[in-house]
Formats: C-alpha cells, structure tokens, sequence
C-alpha cells in the first residue's frame, strides 16, 4: 500500500500549469508552411488568433496523457487547409515556373550537343595525327577515322542511355560467352590515366623519323595499346622498315607483290597437283575461331587466298592444320575496325586489300621462325613438347607425377599448345595479347613459347591434382576454364613465364634431373 501511496504521490502535480494542444502542429507529415508560398493563406491585416488558452488543472499522468493524445493526430482540419492554398495558387506564377523549366532543359540539352561535337573534333584530330605516324596507308586510316567519326553519336546515344539506366534498379546479366564480344563492344571506355600514359609513349617513338626497335620492344613487352598496334606490329615482325620515309614504297610494293602471286597460282586450287591443299583449307576454316569471323563469306574467301598462297610458296611444309588459326590475330589487328564484330564486307574495297596483302606477309615473317613446327613430320613441335615434360618435371614435380601416373602424356594435349600457339586455349583477345609479347621477345614464338605453356599448366596444379581419372584428366586439359580471361590473367601468365624462362634458359641442364 505504500508503495501504491508513493506512485500516486510521484505522478501529483502541485497545480503547475500543462500546455495542452487544439492547434495543429506540423511536424514529419506536415511541415510548416512557407508564407512566401502560402501567403495567400494569411490575409493582410489579419492578426493570428493570441486567444489564450484556457488550461485545465491536471492532478495524474493519465488525465495529462488523455489530453494530449491528439497532438499529432491527422484531423479533417489539415486537409481543408491544403485545399484552400491549393485553389488560391497563382496561376501566372505556375506557369511562369514551368517555362523557366522548360528553358533550363533546352540550355543544358545544347551544352550537352556542343560537347559531343567538341569531342567528335578531337576524335578527327587523334585520328589524323595517327595517320602521319602510320604514313604508309593513307586511304586505310582516312577510312578508319570515318568510321570513327559516323559511329560517335552512336556511341553518344548509348552513353545517354547508360547513364539513364543507372538510375533504375539493376539486374543481372548472364556472362558473356563469345571470346570477342565481351572485349570488343560497341562504346569505346575511356582510357586511364596509365593507357592515356602508354599511348603517348607509343606515339612519341613512332613519330621521329626512324625508330629504335629495341625501345619498341621493351615498350611493347607489358602490351600495345589498339590505336597504334597496327603500326607496331608490322615493325616488330620486320615486315616494315624502321625508316619512316621507306615505309610508303615497302607497303605498295608488297601489295603488289601479293596480289601478283594470288593472279599467278590462285587459279591453280583446282588443278590435280593443288587440289587436295586447297580442299584441306576450304574444311579448316570452317574450324576457326571466332565464331562471328568465320561465319562471313568475304572472311572465308580472304583466309583462303592466304593460305593457299603460302602453302603454294612454301612447298617444303606445304599446308598444315593448325597454320589457319595463325591468320586471324593479324587479320584482325591490322587495322583499328572491330572486324571480329560487323559484317567485313562493308568495308570499302581497296582498304580489304591492304589488310589482306599485311596479314599475308606478316604471318609469313611469323612461320619462317617455326617453320620446323610444319614440315614432315612436325619435328619442332616433338621436340617442344619434350622440352615441356622435361621443365614441368622440374618446376612442379607433383604435376608431373600425378599425369604420369595417370598415364596422360604431354602430347595428347600439349601438342596443340604447340601447333596452334595456344589460340584454342584462350580466347581472341588474350592471343592478341600474348602475341605483343612474344614479338617483343627474340625468338618469342618459337622459344618463349614453351615457358608461357609451362606457367599456363602448373597455373591449373590444383584442379589437375584433384582429378583421379585419365578421362576427367584429359577433358579438363582440352577443355581448359579461360572463357572470361582477359589482360590482367595473361600478364599474371607472362609474367611467370619470364621467371621460368630466367631460371632456365641459360642452364639448359636444368631440364634434367
């Protein structure tokens, strides 16, 4: 009972008077109002009701609570209110709202207009700064640049358009599977400050009027960027001369030197003597990769003068499966267009031509320094493949042992390795990446080679360790996970190929236990 006595004398008031509540308060739901917009509510001259309020004398929390429990109650009251300020709006001050709006959006809509032009001028400028470093195939760059200039208020509209959906609620898209067009999209990202770094690098050494092919191929070792590996790669092959003021007359004159070998043996395909090559080349290409390439007619009638040509000027090897793949990283990096991504016959003519003719030489540079790797018998890629067994042994003995024991040999599946330069492993643009590097590298092609298979085998240790069958060991190692590879693992790979190839190269015996 006491404590009953000592809870009422806590909640007693001495007679201290409470302010209870009959005026609305606007709080969360309803903020106060503004008089600079709700001024008609409030007439001039009408003074706000000062009306004190009678307060009643409260003697118990509950009395003070039942009073006050209304104070943030919605009442009919508040809507009333709004409707008034609604009905008194100024009709000339809306309108007069809304077409400042509508200004505003006219204003910044041309701004936007001026800076995709102001861009599309700097495009034409980039483009025609690389005509002069490339100077030796003026119609080809002069077309590439119209392609970049008829494609930039396409790549303006996409860019509008991203930047309205980041404003919706985002969904998941399924990875890309293709091996070209998740690399090759249609909006161009913009270059980091490291690229942007790189490409002036290039530019800079290929402006002056000869230029040093060693710094070329220590800047070329970490990757190329696009806008200029056509020029570089024609260098590094040794298909163009250093000499700037050469260059011109070396590109005609084995253009025409191409195009006089296909008028002299091409016609020859169906001849008894040529026939069965030209038959073997017509049901390889079919076989290659990308999809999107070789499903082009004009594509397919290009790699096969190609290869017929050389098969035709090199009889000591002839044609072998495996050399059509050699074609394709040239064939599209020749040029600055994304032909692995439209349809090639829209490209003019003579622009087709020049790219052929390139791809025809530059690849005959590449097979004259593995040429062994195709005659009778392949002994090249015997010998390379033994060279792997041997420096898997020693760099990852578990890996080695656990294939033996297995009884998977190394030529069940690095044979192809070797032959195809591990283009059917990877996907297109990581062939175009390794492929900067190995033309930086002496011998790249033929000796480094074998450390990038090495690294790229011991890189899958884990998955091979847990395979106990011979099938699942030779599905996995024919069927390698590399889909949505890109830069960043093949510079891991090279890079640990060069470490191999540090340890090793020099020490020959080390091969050997």
């Amino acid at each position: 009972m006491a404590s009953d006595g000592g809870r009422k004398q806590f909640w007693k008031r001495s007679g201290a008077k409470v302010p209870g509540s009959i005026q609305h308060v606007y709080g969360a739901q309803h903020p106060p109002f503004d008089p600079l917009l709700h001024g008609t509510l409030i007439k001039p001259g009408s003074k706000p009701p000062t009306t004190p309020v009678k307060l009643k004398k409260v003697s118990t929390f509950q009395e003070f609570e039942s009073n006050t429990s209304d104070a943030w109650d919605l009442g009919d009251d508040d809507d009333e209110l709004l409707a008034i300020a609604a009905e008194n709006l100024n009709t000339e001050v809306v309108m007069e709202t809304a077409h400042k709006v509508i200004q505003n959006h006219s204003k910044l809509q041309e701004q936007h207009k001026f800076q995709e032009e102001h861009q599309q001028e700097e495009k034409q400028v980039e483009s025609a700064e690389l005509t002069s470093i490339a100077c030796g195939d003026n119609r080809l760059v002069k077309s590439v640049s119209e392609g970049h200039t008829s494609s930039s208020s396409d790549n303006a509209s996409e860019n509008s358009s991203m930047q309205r959906s980041q404003s919706l609620p985002q969904t998941s898209t399924p990875p890309l599977v293709s091996g070209v067009a998740d690399f090759n999209t249609s909006v161009t990202p913009a270059l980091t400050e490291r690229e942007a770094s790189r490409l002036d690098k290039f530019k800079q050494l290929l402006a002056g009027p000869n230029t040093n092919l060693e710094e070329l191929r220590k800047l070329s070792w970490s990757g190329i960027p696009k806008r200029v590996r056509p020029i570089a790669w024609k260098l590094l092959s040794g298909y163009l001369p250093a000499n700037v003021d050469r260059r011109e007359s070396t590109l005609q004159r084995k253009r025409k030197e191409y195009f006089a070998f296909v008028e002299q043996y091409y016609d020859s395909r169906n001849d008894e003597s040529h026939q069965d090559t030209y038959r073997q080349i017509h049901i390889d290409i079919p076989r290659m990769s990308p999809e999107v390439l070789r499903l082009q007619p004009k594509v397919t009638e290009i790699f096969e003068r190609i290869l017929f040509i050389w098969a035709i000027r090199h009889p000591a090897s002839g044609y072998v499966q495996g050399i059509n793949d050699l074609v394709t990283p040239f064939f599209c990096s020749l040029q600055e267009e994304e032909v692995e991504n439209f349809d090639v016959s829209s490209l003019p003519e003579e622009v087709l031509q020049n790219i052929e003719a390139d791809s025809y030489w530059c690849m005959s540079k590449l097979l004259d320094g593995i040429q062994d790797n195709y005659t009778f018998a392949q002994p090249g890629i015997q010998k390379k493949v033994k060279m792997l067994e041997e420096l898997v042994s020693r760099i990852d003995e578990q890996v080695h042992v656990h294939l033996d024991q297995h009884e998977v040999k190394y030529l069940q599946f690095a044979f192809r390795w070797m032959n195809n330069l591990l283009m059917r492993e990877v996907p297109l643009r990581c062939t175009i990446r390794l492929w900067d590097t190995y033309q930086s590298e002496p011998e790249g092609f033929s000796h480094f080679h074998l450390y990038v298979c090495a690294a790229f085998l011991v890189r899958w240790r884990k998955e091979i360790l847990e395979e106990k069958d011979f099938q699942e060991l030779l599905i996995f190692l024919q069927n390698l996970p590399t889909v949505h590879w890109g830069n960043e693992e093949i510079s891991v790979l090279l890079a640990e190929a060069y470490r191999l190839k540090f340890a090793f190269a020099d020490a020959p015996n080390h091969y050997k236990k």
